[in-house]
C-alpha cells in the first residue's frame, strides 16, 4: 500500500522535506512494524501545530487525513497522539 496525496503533504509539512521525498519516506515507514503509529503522530503533530498557529481550516484538513489514515491503518492508534486528535481535544498530544 502507498501513501496518499494528503499524507504525504502531511508528511513532507511535518518533515519539511519535498513531497517527492515524503511519498519515500511514508512508502517506507509503512513497510517498518513501527511505521504506521510513526505516520500517525507525524500526522497529529501536524494538526496540533495548525491548531497552535490559529490554522483551523488547515488543522480540519489534517485531522480528516489523520482519520482517512487511521481508517486504513488501525496500527496507526498506536499513537497516543494520534488518539489525542481524533477523540476530539483541542490541541493534540498535549
Amino acid at each position: 500500500m502507498r501513501p496518499t496525496a494528503e499524507e504525504v503533504r502531511a508528511l513532507a509539512e511535518h518533515e519539511r522535506i519535498a513531497e517527492i521525498h515524503a511519498a519515500a519516506l511514508g512508502q517506507y515507514l509503512l513497510g517498518q512494524p513501527d511505521g504506521c503509529r510513526k505516520i500517525g503522530a507525524m500526522i497529529a503533530d501536524d494538526v496540533n501545530w495548525a491548531i497552535l498557529r490559529g490554522d483551523q481550516k488547515h488543522a480540519v484538513e489534517l485531522l480528516t487525513t489523520l482519520e482517512y489514515f487511521a481508517s486504513s491503518h488501525p496500527e496507526a492508534l498506536a499513537s497516543k497522539r494520534a488518539q489525542a486528535c481524533l477523540g476530539g481535544r483541542t490541541a493534540c498530544g498535549g
